[in-house]
């Protein structure tokens, strides 16, 4: 006490809502060196939260007016039971500003997540975990700050053009 590690962000608790305790052990076991479990934990966080995940893409996609067509897709890919063809079902990407790096988060989660662990080594899989862990928080990092600059651009238009509807009425003279 206190945890050893950068903090968890309160917004990626939010976001795994149910999975918090067992992403809570997922990081004490990825701060002990147990490589294993911690991958054990961030999958079953993942895997059991991605309707959580693609609700919080759609509505990112939604505030940033994606294309029907990636709206769509991130609708399909909620639908499917399986994160192998959710994934799939999303290859016309997310919106741009939740791209890590260039690339698609989830792809990059999917890709980790798919490897297992019964073939790896410990240290790889603390790796992995450590990976994973690091993107779901830059993932939740990258949907709140397009969030908060989509609220805040809006607010900035509106202030303006009440400015200017205020200066464009012809004030009587005294």
């Amino acid at each position: 006490i206190p945890q050893f590690g950068p903090p968890t962000p309160a917004r990626l608790i939010s976001l795994i809502g149910p999975e918090r305790d067992y992403f809570l052990k997922g990081r004490r076991a990825e701060n002990q060196g147990l490589g294993i479990a911690a991958f054990a934990y961030y999958r079953r966080v993942v895997e059991n939260q991605r309707n959580r995940i693609f609700d919080e893409l759609i509505r990112v996609a939604t505030k940033l007016s994606a294309s029907t067509e990636m709206l769509r897709d991130l609708e399909t890919a909620k639908s499917e039971s399986q994160f192998s063809k959710a994934v799939e079902a999303i290859k016309h990407g997310i919106p741009e500003a939740l791209l890590i790096d260039g690339h698609n988060p989830l792809m990059l989660l999917h890709s980790a997540l798919s490897e297992g662990l019964h073939t790896q080594t410990d240290e790889n899989c603390l790796e992995v975990a450590t990976s994973i862990r690091v993107v779901l928080a830059e993932l939740v990092q990258r949907t709140e700050m397009a969030l908060k600059e989509e609220a805040e651009l809006k607010s900035a238009v509106s202030k303006l053009l009440s400015l200017k509807a205020t200066n464009s009425v012809v004030k009587p003279k005294s």
